[in-house]
């Protein structure tokens, strides 16, 4: 396979995995009175079915790296695909609320896994255009989310609801195959070194690192509430389930466009790595939509989604990149981008808990959209400490050091890791075509 066809492949099958990793949570909200009906949930314990996936994207981001040293990054991802189908696939019998939360469980333990370990390797193979592989990937994760929310409902009207759930497992399945052809015919090397694995600094004493995650966790959690209860909000407003389906769709449009273009014009426009002035565009945007999704839901419900998908589609992937930017070493970027999720999914998993727990008591979302609005606030004023020139000083703390731009980042605890790719995977560097 020539370089750019293997480029072109990995990038199409990167594609195809990232629209697997949110249908199970946007397949929820559409159908969510069905399944209220038919299980005897309350709201509070249906926030789970969206809540707990998140909860276990955070906690096992953590456990990663440990896998990846185990079996590498590519065994790492299929295992990851085959929780999804498994999860997916098991709905399709679920009609009780204990099967659903525990396949939400095992769904978001191989999102988990996957998000953890694949922007390593595009750090690695993609690292002379990151903003627009890692924008490509983060699109097509929103993408998904609203093909999750669009194609549920007619599956659902058509069969079951528990079938509506259950399709995805068929999408999945798609991508594990092409992921499984992708790696016999150009494969990810051997998993990392678990000597070297183990002398690798902890980032829990990273004061960065806590940094980044509070800001992706308070990114997502805008992402998971809306996802959750946008839907539901528009239904008490007196809209259809179809409609209101439609507008999370909507939403998930205009991230997937502001998270492949938001990164891209950073890189383009940004004059370096200051992607400040961009993450700042984007918090704005949030914060004006949930401000016209409390005083104007229903006189312009595509003003509310535009700005409100584009904020958190064009933020999602620039913290992603943000992230990436602060060690040059793959192996490193991979560790931190890890643990920033970690401590981001488990943030962004109360986010809808707490909404409902507000909707069951108030008996409305407005309380919530306001918590949300006042974390953007917060975020905005965060966004302040991100400067290119922290970078390196951020992540010298416990003997990580990050090197210059355009060259090898110098690990003090293993000199011999200059030679290694990620996690010790010497995947090849390549240029996008």
């Amino acid at each position: 396979m020539t370089p750019r066809a293997s480029n072109l492949a990995w990038l199409a099958v990167i594609v195809a995995i990232g629209l697997n990793l949110r249908p199970l949570l946007t397949s929820i909200s559409p159908l969510m009175g069905v399944i209220l009906n038919a299980t005897g949930l309350s709201f509070r314990g249906a926030s789970m079915l969206t809540g707990l996936p998140v909860v276990a994207m955070g906690v096992c981001a953590f456990g990663a790296s440990a896998l990846s040293g185990a079996m590498g990054n590519a065994r790492g991802v299929a295992i990851g695909l085959v929780a999804i189908v498994v999860a997916c696939a098991a709905r399709l019998v679920a009609g009780h609320a204990a099967a659903l939360i525990a396949s939400a469980a095992v769904a978001g333990t191989g999102v988990a896994v996957i998000q953890a370990l694949l922007p390593g390797v595009m750090k690695t193979r993609f690292s002379a255009r990151l903003p627009f592989a890692m924008g490509l990937y983060s699109a097509s994760i929103m993408a998904g989310g609203g093909l999750g929310a669009s194609i549920t409902p007619a599956v659902a009207s058509r069969m079951s609801w528990q079938a509506g759930l259950a399709f995805w497992a068929l999408p999945a399945a798609i991508a594990l195959a092409v992921w499984l052809l992708l790696m016999r015919a150009d494969a990810l090397p051997r998993a990392s070194s678990p000597r070297r694995a183990a002398r690798a600094p902890s980032l829990f004493f990273n004061r960065r690192a806590w940094t980044l995650g509070i800001f992706f966790g308070l990114v997502n959690g805008g992402y998971t509430s809306l996802v959750a209860w946008m839907p539901a909000h528009y239904q008490q407003l007196g809209r259809g389930v179809t409609e209101s389906g439609a507008l999370l769709a909507m939403l998930t449009v205009f991230q997937a466009s502001s998270a492949l273009l938001l990164p891209m014009a950073a890189a383009r426009f940004g004059g370096g790595r200051d992607r400040r002035p961009w993450l700042a565009l984007g918090l704005v945007a949030q914060l004006a939509g949930f401000g016209l999704l409390l005083v104007a839901p229903l006189s312009s419900p595509l003003v509310v989604v535009a700005l409100l998908g584009g904020g958190l589609g064009g933020v999602f992937a620039l913290t992603l990149v943000l992230t990436l930017d602060h060690a040059d070493d793959p192996e490193l970027a991979g560790r931190l981008v890890a643990f920033v999720q970690g401590v981001g999914f488990v943030i962004a998993a109360l986010a809808p808990v707490v909404a409902g727990v507000v909707r069951d008591v108030s008996g409305g979302f407005s309380m919530s959209w306001m918590m949300l609005a006042a974390s953007l606030v917060a975020m905005i004023a965060l966004n302040v400490v991100f400067s290119p020139r922290s970078y390196a000083r951020a992540m010298a703390a416990r003997g990580e050091v990050s090197a210059p731009r355009g060259t090898r980042s110098i690990r003090r605890a293993d000199p011999s890791s200059a030679t290694r790719g990620t996690d010790g995977d010497n995947v090849r560097r390549s240029p996008l075509p």
